[in-house]
């Protein structure tokens, strides 16, 4: 939980995420063209949300493609929400 919380406190990344429309997967170079970072600043990111579970990635060829994990982002926002009203 708390690599989702770290991955999404960082502005660039909430962007990242904010490009993705519903369903939708992009690859480096959509996101790159949408974006006011570098190439290799955008992958940084990417592997960030990857590695936290907030993105999920299928290479395809010689590309890779990412998505929003919007089941596991689901169920850490769900659990964190249930901490909340048990504990607080």
């Amino acid at each position: 939980m708390s690599r989702v919380f770290t991955a999404l406190g960082d502005e660039h990344r909430q962007r990242i995420l904010l490009t993705f429309e519903r369903g939708e997967r992009l690859n480096v170079s959509q996101i790159v063209a949408v974006s006011t970072l570098s190439r290799p600043a955008v992958s940084h990111h990417l592997k960030i949300l990857r590695e936290a579970g907030v993105l999920g990635s299928e290479k395809v060829g010689k590309e890779v493609f990412f998505w929003v994990n919007k089941p596991f982002l689901a169920e850490t926002f769900d659990n964190t929400r249930a901490y909340l009203e048990e504990h607080l």
